[in-house]
């Protein structure tokens, strides 16, 4: 007797042999799947991604510009080594203020394709973790209640500092 199972519904054929491209919600997700990434709004509709907390000494690895303004989607650490091979590809530039330290600006998404973005994204997260100074390092290895508690602690201290050295109304 044949099984009288029902079939599972249909696969959609866009989802069979094809990877979605890229996007701004697709490199954030990606992003924050790597260790000890923290994301931050900044400099009006950017998403600034970290390789730990600022507070205990983390450091900015990639721009995701939200804005839509016609300028690159996306800012990242190219590094010395790569960054003069990234510049020769079409819609890859020096990144506006950033490429003194070898950042780079990607015009569109289409750039790459959703792998090489991944391969792209976790060496600018690998170069800037790499970079960390052994106090921040240590920060990051400490349990997560730990952490917390160190980054709170750091970001009240920077509070009263800049409280501090505001000039008093009278």
């Amino acid at each position: 007797m044949p099984d009288q199972r029902p079939l599972p519904p249909a696969t959609p054929l866009n989802s069979i042999a094809y990877t979605a491209a890229m996007d701004a919600e697709r490199s954030r997700t990606f992003l924050l799947t790597l260790p000890h990434v923290v994301e931050t709004m900044q400099w009006g509709d950017n998403l600034v991604f970290w390789t730990g907390d600022k507070a205990i000494g983390g450091k900015m690895f990639v721009l995701l510009n939200l804005d839509g303004d016609g300028k690159a989607v996306l800012s990242y650490a190219a590094g010395p080594e790569r960054f003069a091979e990234l510049v020769e590809i079409e819609g890859v530039s020096p990144a506006p203020y950033f490429a003194r330290i070898y950042w780079v600006a990607v015009q569109r998404w289409d750039v790459f394709r959703p792998k090489q973005w991944e391969q792209e994204l976790h060496a600018a997260y690998t170069l800037t973790f790499d970079k960390l100074p052994p106090k921040t390092r240590s920060a990051l290895a400490l349990p997560a209640k730990e952490q917390a508690k160190l980054i709170a602690e750091r970001r009240q201290q920077r509070k009263a500092k800049t409280e501090k050295s505001k000039p008093q109304e009278s």
